[in-house]
């Protein structure tokens, strides 16, 4: 591994954005908010954020030469540990960083991977993401022999060794990867031969940005022990779950939350873990409406969903944490237009979101608010889907009424 992929834990940082064309700065500041709460969820205690206005990432440095200095100064005056970037480095960039900071630079993809990492329970997720790792490794492993450009002097033959060593090691990577992707489509086929097993009844999906409240959700109606804490990426490994709502039986699934910039190798690698979501009848979409960019949220999910399968399901909108839900009313003399922060839940409730009628409504998993009128809708939805596949079984499972 690389040695930006050793133990992070129990550090300090600062964090590092850009301001573009294409990103505002209230869109970098959400971004290295989440940022923020990715390094406390890795065990690194982030100090200070630093933003950069750029038309474009500056190819050498990432930012310009005078913040990096800005940075470098309050580095060495707090003693700072790490520098932790919001966009994925090039190996120069990481190279030309770390000459200058003279501390560990992480990027926020090898910081996913390292929750990933830390949240890896089973043989199957680990040997996932050790296949992403490696692959974030490979065109970075010039980095591991700069020590020999201090050893090379004005002879060739320590370049040769050096350039012969990264491509030996090059080399055993890319058998390494071979050899774990052959594992992993092994116990692929295990798992859908698990899956074709469990019979025909109809399966549900949990799915939705990180951190929304969806292994809450699966304990309720599941009244399991799913494992779920107020961290991103609590839940790595699908969970199922046979659940039954008055007397109708359906297998419901927890997923790993999705998240923005997700690294594209753990796209790759967690796509058959996702499965679930690709065989499923109906999706359940939780959403965390108390997020003040809730609808971007619901936006990254759809892109992502779109990339694991083409094929439109029927979902449920389920917009969580009403009871974390706050908003600030706009003065009366305020002629400014609204903006997020100033609309009320009633009057969300009566947007776009009132179109979709029944396929969309407002719990909290954590109060345990709505939760009878959800398990209603689940029943509803799974029944029509139950009973287009066994039309002979209508009179077990009578129609519930919609509730006002």
């Amino acid at each position: 591994m690389t040695e930006n992929t050793t133990e992070i834990f129990n550090h300090t940082a600062v964090l590092i954005g850009l301001i573009t064309p294409e990103q505002s700065e209230e869109r970098a500041k959400e971004y290295l908010d989440e940022l923020a709460f990715l390094a406390e969820t890795s065990g690194i205690e982030p100090q200070k954020t630093f933003l950069q206005r750029l038309d474009m990432p500056n190819s050498n440095t990432y930012i310009g030469q005078g913040k990096l200095d800005e940075i470098k100064t309050y580095i060495d005056e707090n003693e700072i540990e790490m520098a932790i970037f919001d966009d994925e480095l090039s190996p120069r960039q990481l190279r030309n960083i770390e000459k200058i900071l003279n501390i560990k630079v992480l990027d926020r993809t090898i910081l996913i991977l390292e929750i990933f990492v830390q949240r890896a329970q089973t043989s199957y997720s680990k040997t996932q993401v050790e296949v992403a790792q490696l692959q974030y490794m490979l065109p970075r492993l010039t980095r591991m022999w700069s020590h020999l450009d201090r050893q090379r002097g004005g002879g060739t033959t320590s370049r040769g060794m050096g350039e012969t060593q990264i491509e030996a090691d090059k080399r055993i990577i890319k058998q390494r990867i071979a050899f774990l992707k052959d594992e992993l489509k092994v116990i692929d086929r295990q798992m859908a031969t698990q899956r074709k097993n469990r019979g025909k009844l109809v399966r549900v999906a949990l799915v939705g940005y990180t951190n929304v409240g969806k292994s809450t959700i699966m304990n309720l109606l599941s009244k399991s022990e799913v494992f779920a804490e107020n961290k991103l990426f609590a839940t790595l490994d699908t969970t199922v779950r046979k659940v039954t709502i008055e007397n109708l039986p359906f297998l419901l699934s927890d997923t790993v939350g999705f998240i923005r910039k997700l690294p594209h190798h753990l796209v790759e690698s967690f796509k058959s873990t996702l499965d679930e979501v690709r065989e499923a009848d109906l999706l359940i979409h939780v959403v965390d409406i108390s997020h003040p960019n809730f609808e971007e949220q619901i936006e990254v999910v759809n892109h992502t969903l779109a990339e694991l399968d083409k094929t439109e399901k029927p979902t449920i909108l389920v917009f969580n944490k009403i009871d974390a839900f706050s908003y600030t009313p706009k003065a009366e003399d305020d002629l400014t237009e609204k903006r997020r922060e100033n609309i009320s839940l009633d009057e969300l409730k009566a947007s776009w979101m009132n179109k979709m009628h029944e396929h969309c409504i407002f719990i909290s998993a954590r109060k345990k608010e709505n939760i009878e009128e959800l398990k209603a809708l689940i029943y509803r939805e799974v029944r029509k889907i139950h009973i287009q596949r066994f039309p002979y079984n209508d009179f077990l499972y009578p129609e519930v009424e919609n509730e006002e």
